[in-house]
């Protein structure tokens, strides 16, 4: 009987329905219990702002080859003529002229920086030449994998390594002119 007649005052009939009583009526307006409330500028604990950052190049985050051509290569903006050794701090010029000119002593920088890398890749110009098995064994036994691989596939592997924040480091030889494609006239 006492929820009858309590049930009465929190809903009075209409005509037209159920009205609700002014008690119920400040809870409806409560920001916190209605369902649909948009929050506004002037909610400060509820409202947060979203901020968004614009992501740009991590300091040390290494070394890209952006081209390379058969003079030389782009590395980071910096134009490099010749064949040259691109190691995680530096880029230099690499003293070799083709294949056979890499031997132990034209390896001998890649094993004796600090930190040392893992992966040394080894682009060849044009085409994959065979690399003495001697220099192989010696960068093995210094415990430094090595990709023997043409020139443009050299470049993309090491720029993949590096983006994947390896310690890589790469020798590479600019591959030839082209002449595939050059057209004589008889």
């Amino acid at each position: 009987m006492a929820s009858l007649q309590y049930a009465r005052s929190f809903l009075q009939r209409s005509t037209q329905g159920f009205i609700f009583s002014s008690r119920t009526i400040p809870a409806l307006l409560s920001p916190l219990l209605a369902r649909a409330h948009r929050l506004g500028p002037s909610d400060d604990e509820m409202y947060q702002r979203t901020t968004v950052s614009v992501m740009q190049k991590e300091p040390g985050g290494g070394l890209m080859i952006h081209s390379y051509s058969a003079h030389g290569f782009n590395i980071d903006g910096n134009r490099v003529l010749g064949p040259c050794a691109v190691l995680p701090p530096a880029i230099l010029q690499w003293n070799v002229g083709s294949n056979k000119d890499i031997t132990e002593q034209s390896v001998s920088l890649f094993h004796m920086i600090e930190p040392r890398i893992e992966i040394l890749i080894l682009g060849t110009g044009a085409r994959v030449e065979r690399i003495s098995p001697l220099v192989l064994a010696l960068l093995k036994k210094k415990g430094i994998a090595v990709e023997v691989q043409d020139t443009p596939n050299a470049c993309a592997t090491f720029n993949f390594l590096t983006s994947e924040r390896r310690l890589v480091a790469a020798g590479l030889i600019p591959p030839p002119v082209s002449t595939a494609l050059e057209v004589t006239q008889e």
